[in-house]
């Protein structure tokens, strides 16, 4: 298993290597036989520099199609895959593109740029395809073993069932069957095992058997795993510990975080502001209605502000009084709301937040007081994610979608606070760009979804029972 392992990493590895070459390869042809001829009156050049020139255009694609997920050939969607690489030539072709306009001295013709990038564009698309079809026939999807306790396990599986090319879960077992008989079971003809909300003793006891026997594991965290994973790692006499401490961010993390808050959001509102103009026209003459949303919302340490949005929904959606998450389909989404949700415009007022210091650019998203308090009945660690300032965008919007469930979004949230950095505020920040345009990121909460905060409810009182 292990030698096979090495070999479908070599061969993703391999595949990826051969996109971005056939992307750094049209580039090249373009450089030298386009780009170049433009240059070269006003810049000499050595052969040095040509290579210069190209290494630079390669490790810019192999950043940015890595943090993206471009190379991530196999293990990922193809339409992901596909849409990430095309996001990344397009970025590193905007940076060429500013770098060949400096070199002239004025704006470079558009025309040899975009026939470039449209070649670029088929490449990915046929090679992604290829290198796709390679890696499901090479490598079958993964035989599993779900071992869960009380909770339902219909969502799960469901998640895996939307990859039936990487995963095939083949049997169920409930941990009350014995510890004895999951041990028997998973030495048999199980490419992995999938531990799922079971209690803690049990896990370790899996976990210590699969460690020993060399079995892979998927193991769901839990709360406090998220916070021992960003614990720092000490050596005190002679004894290996690890240490939370009582604060998250440091005096300096905080100083650079405000820094860049307010020059980003500066400049992104100049930027925003006719974007945001047209949409403000457009939310008015729908139904004459206001324009802005003000809406109650809670930051760091629960200090409640207002936040501000482009009106998306009808006027009277709440005259109830009773707060609601918007769910997928809802009808009191107006036309124009559903375009400016889609495209995220409905959002940019939130620069005005991020100025006057309510909001940050990177962190949890804020929640209304009332599902807060919601929340907190169910997960009393939902307090936890308000030690650091609420954000415009966060772990949990990159790296899940608008209707992942609650608990999910909690462990995300908490992963980004235990593991800050100023260098993962700035990767989120290009990783939000993607997540702007892949539409799976937008879609409301299922229906079912919001009574699923009842369920856990009554589920946390039968086990204290």
């Amino acid at each position: 298993m292990k030698k096979l392992e090495t070999f479908k990493r070599l061969i993703v590895l391999l595949m990826a290597g051969v996109s971005l070459g056939g992307q750094i390869a049209i580039y090249a042809h373009y450089w030298y036989t386009h780009f170049f001829p433009s240059v070269k009156v006003l810049l000499p050049f050595w052969m040095k520099g040509h290579w210069l020139i190209v290494a630079v255009y390669a490790v810019l694609l192999f950043c940015f199609s890595n943090m993206y997920g471009g190379m991530r050939l196999g293990y990922k969607k193809i339409a992901e895959v596909t849409f990430s690489q095309i996001f990344s030539t397009v970025i590193v072709g905007g940076i060429t593109y500013a770098q060949l306009s400096l070199m002239v001295m004025q704006l470079y013709s558009v025309v040899d740029y975009m026939s470039m990038l449209i070649l670029q564009i088929i490449w990915i698309f046929a090679w992604t395809m290829v290198a796709d079809y390679i890696y499901r026939h090479v490598f079958p999807a993964r035989k599993l073993l779900l071992i869960h306790g009380d909770r339902p396990i219909q969502a799960i599986l469901d998640k895996f069932a939307t990859r039936k090319d990487k995963f095939t879960v083949k049997k169920c077992m409930h941990i009350g069957e014995g510890l004895d008989a999951i041990r028997a079971e998973a030495l048999g003809e199980y490419d992995a095992v999938v531990v799922w909300d079971i209690d803690d003793n049990d896990r370790n006891q899996i976990l210590k058997f699969c460690y020993g026997q060399s079995i892979r594991m998927y193991i769901m965290p839990k709360i406090p795993d998220v916070i021992m994973k960003g614990a720092e790692e000490l050596h005190i006499f002679d004894t290996p510990m690890f240490l939370t401490r009582e604060y998250v961010l440091s005096i300096e993390q905080r100083f650079i975080k405000r820094a860049i808050d307010l020059v980003c959001s500066l400049i992104l509102f100049l930027i925003a502001s006719p974007f945001m103009l047209l949409t403000a026209l457009a939310v008015k003459l729908y139904d004459g209605g206001p324009v802005l949303y003000k809406q109650v919302r809670c930051t760091r340490g629960g200090k409640e502000f207002h936040i501000l949005k482009f009106r998306s929904m009808r006027v009277d959606a709440e005259k109830d009084g009773v707060a609601r998450l918007s769910s997928k389909g809802d009808s009191r989404v107006t036309p124009v709301g559903k375009f400016i949700r889609k495209v995220r415009l409905d959002e940019l007022p939130q620069l005005l937040n991020i100025i006057k210091g309510d909001m940050s650019f990177i962190g949890p998203r804020p929640e209304r007081p009332e599902i807060i308090k919601q929340y907190l009945e169910v997960m009393p660690e939902f307090e936890y994610r308000m030690k650091v300032k609420a954000g415009l965008a966060g772990y949990a919007q990159v790296y899940g979608k608008y209707n992942t469930t609650p608990y999910d979004k909690l462990k995300l949230d908490l992963a980004y606070i235990e593991n800050y950095t100023v260098w993962l505020d700035l990767k989120l920040m290009l990783l939000t760009l993607k997540v702007l345009l892949w539409p799976d990121s937008t879609e409301g909460v299922e229906v079912d979804q919001i009574t699923a905060l009842q369920k856990e409810k009554e589920y946390r009182k039968e086990k204290e029972e």
